[in-house]
């Protein structure tokens, strides 16, 4: 491609000369920001610009003035260091600040003078866009490729709703299309492609992704690592391909995005040919305009080259503003007004069904949702918690409609298969399944789950716990988003067994107990699982790990030990010294907590006095007061032995630093379970001596 600066393109590619106003608006808005933070990306605001403004001014079902009515389209900007681009059309098209009661406060979500404090401590335009920060910024992507993973998810949710709300008479109730702008970076990643094959078998023709095809990364031209198809790609993937060979021509732009709507039987992909940084003249083209900022002589030149006065900064033209109210303002509103009067007659034909589409927008759960929900007897033999949250999860579900998800792959082996008649299977030809298959594609379903859940469905997806390291990313991005996504893995330690290390958990339990705003339950029997789902139903604003067995592990009598409810405290006394004040504190969770049990019996029968604590959900524990966390782990009692079949790293947070850790110090080993129980000294005499070391190390 040419680096040529073309000023004939640039005057005769708008429609008219408001057009490009508004169009070098966004340009010269990005370029000043990152040029006044000192940092950022310029160079694809200033190319992408148009590909922008056609979507938003012309296509794009969004009502600035209540930027979350259910049926809107959702724009995502996968490429989210790009970030000017969105906060620019944010800013011009007046989108309102929404508070977390889903009600508009009176004031922009991006107003000017956040745009002048671009990426500054506590602005609402940071440098990548967040989600629960800024109003009209459907999902916090960050990494390439995460973006247009959640748009697969948002459009999966929006076939799923509408085969489930849409009715005689409302076939369009729900109906709204995914668009998502991504870029060779995005290409690039290995998770687009998982996303791009998933959905294109799905068949979904509501998704339309714009790649950015600028043939720039920061190292400099992609003829360095890339050189794909895309096309070729694509079609392989069912896709259907269109190409806008300059990014400027906003006739080929408009024909482009109506040859998406104009089609029903596969997603979309618009190739559009740009140039970074578009319209500088020394840095158009080139790696510098792509992460970092332009330079305050290369924007003045920039500007004479747009025709926009070369000193002005953060400049809005008069008539923009006005411009775009008309546009995607008007447009935006009247189909807004129009779809919440169709939703009055909804809920007068179909109450229960318009309650349920409240109460998934509401994050709220239908009445009776925990009834008839298992209960487990003693048993000492018992069954793996894989299995008793296979049993409980159908519970629930029958209860929640919106309860939905399923397995990479796995769905046999994690339990997560809705059994129960009318469940179905989610395909292209049912979309009103409530089982997922997202094939071997971990990293792509946790992105794809999180796109479910800023849809307001109740997503959960599963695999095993060793492969939680290849859905990190998203499982990190649920967490910053806030975002009550479930994540159900299993085969969690080396009761894998036979499967050997490569297989066997280890390090995987603490990583993720390291992310913040992650709740990770590790039940010790079938009734910890139901009280974990109970718990984890209710979550609004975080996400949660369940992380179960394969192996079968005792159920406890709970009419002998402590309530299994006590898990929702995070850890709690399950057995104690008879006066209540122990000599040696046992903490475990998951099926270490039987070991410690059988260790407890021990003791006790050897006068020593003893406490076990289940200990299922660290992050819960950790959120009561003082007095509580005192009452269960005393202040004056420093033997402590802790029990986990993964590695020690944070336990001696509660152990202290001279307490014992029986834990994982390697990687484990290929063998049957007893052998390795005993290889790693997972049994009661172990824990036994440990007990008593403590004790008398204490007493000195």
């Amino acid at each position: 491609m040419s680096s040529t600066v073309n000023l004939k393109q640039h005057v005769s590619s708008a429609k008219t000369p408001m057009d490009t106003t508004c169009i070098d608006t966004i340009r010269t808005l990005a370029m000043d920001a990152v040029q006044k933070a000192n940092s950022g990306h310029p160079g694809t605001p200033m190319a992408l610009a148009p590909v922008a403004y056609v979507l938003w001014q012309d296509h794009l079902r969004f009502d600035p003035s209540e930027p979350i009515w259910p049926n809107r389209d959702r724009f995502v900007l996968s490429c989210g260091h790009a970030s000017m681009l969105l906060y620019s059309l944010l800013h011009l098209t007046e989108v309102q600040a929404v508070d977390e009661n889903y009600e508009t406060i009176g004031k922009p979500s991006v107003s000017l003078d956040e745009i002048k404090r671009f990426r500054q401590l506590h602005s609402h335009t940071p440098g990548h866009p967040e989600y629960h920060l800024t109003s009209g910024v459907e999902t916090t992507t960050g990494p390439l490729g995460q973006g247009v993973a959640n748009s697969v998810g948002m459009a999966i949710a929006e076939r799923w709703l509408a085969a489930h709300f849409n009715k005689p008479g409302f076939e369009d109730l729900i109906d709204f299309n995914v668009y998502a702008i991504c870029s060779d970076g995005d290409m690039m990643e290995g998770i687009s492609h998982e996303a791009a094959s998933l959905a294109g078998h799905l068949k979904l023709s509501n998704l339309c992704w714009i790649y950015d095809d600028n043939r720039i990364t920061i190292e400099g031209s992609t003829e360095l690592t890339y050189g794909d198809d895309v096309a070729e790609r694509f079609m392989g993937y069912g896709w259907n391909v269109t190409r806008v060979g300059d990014a400027n021509d906003l006739e080929l732009l408009e024909r482009a995005y109506q040859a998406f709507l104009n089609c029903k039987d596969r997603p979309t992909l618009i190739i559009v040919d740009s140039h970074i940084a578009w319209g500088a003249p020394n840095k158009q083209d080139t790696s510098g305009a792509h992460g970092e900022p332009l330079g305050e002589e290369e924007i003045r030149l920039t500007k004479k080259f747009y025709g926009w006065p070369e000193d002005a900064k953060f400049l809005v033209p008069d008539g923009v503003y006005e411009h775009f109210r008309q546009g995607v303002g008007r447009r935006g509103k009247e189909l807004r007004e129009a779809w919440f009067k169709r939703l009055d007659a909804y809920k007068t034909e179909y109450p229960e069904l318009a309650d349920q589409l409240y109460k998934i927008q509401h994050r709220e759960l239908p009445d009776g949702w925990d009834k008839d929900v298992p209960t487990f007897p003693a048993d000492a033999k018992g069954l793996a918690s894989r299995d008793s949250s296979g049993k409980t999860l159908n519970a629930f579900a029958k209860n929640i409609p919106w309860l939905i998800g399923g397995a990479a792959d796995l769905a046999p082996s994690t339990k997560t298969l809705l059994t129960f008649e009318g469940a179905g299977s989610f395909e292209a030809e049912n979309y009103a399944g409530r089982n997922f298959h997202f094939g071997i594609r971990e990293h792509a379903m946790g992105a794809i789950l999180n796109g479910m859940s800023t849809v307001k469905v109740r997503p959960y997806g599963s695999g095993f716990l060793i492969f939680s390291d290849y859905g990190r990313a998203p499982i990190r991005l649920a967490a910053i988003m806030e975002l009550p996504v479930v994540y159900v893995f299993t085969h969690d330690s080396i009761g894998v067994g036979e499967d050997g290390p490569t297989h066997q958990p280890v390090e995987q339990l603490p990583s993720l107990r390291a992310i913040p705003g992650l709740l990770v339950f590790r039940p010790c029997d079938a009734n910890e699982v139901v009280e974990a789902w109970r718990v984890v139903l209710q979550l609004r604003h975080q996400p949660a790990a369940l992380v179960l067995t394969r192996q079968a592990i005792p159920t406890l009598d709970r009419t002998q030990f402590g309530a299994a409810s006590g898990l929702a405290k995070g850890a709690y006394i399950l057995a104690d010294a008879a006066d209540g004040k122990p000599d040696v504190l046992l903490l475990a969770t998951g099926s270490e907590v039987s070991l410690c049990i059988g260790a407890y019996e021990q003791l006790k029968a050897e006068g020593i006095k003893a406490r076990v604590v289940s200990m299922p959900c660290w992050e819960l524990f950790d959120d009561q007061d003082q007095a509580y966390q005192d009452q269960v782990l005393p202040p004056d009692v420093n033997a402590r032995v802790s029990v986990e079949q993964a590695s020690t790293f944070g336990w001696a947070k509660y152990v202290g630093r001279t307490g014992a850790t029986v834990g994982m110090h390697s990687f484990g080993a290929s063998a049957p379970l007893k052998d390795l129980l005993h290889e790693f000294g997972f049994t009661a005499d172990r824990v036994v001596a440990a007990a008593k070391e403590q004790i008398e190390k204490n007493r000195r």
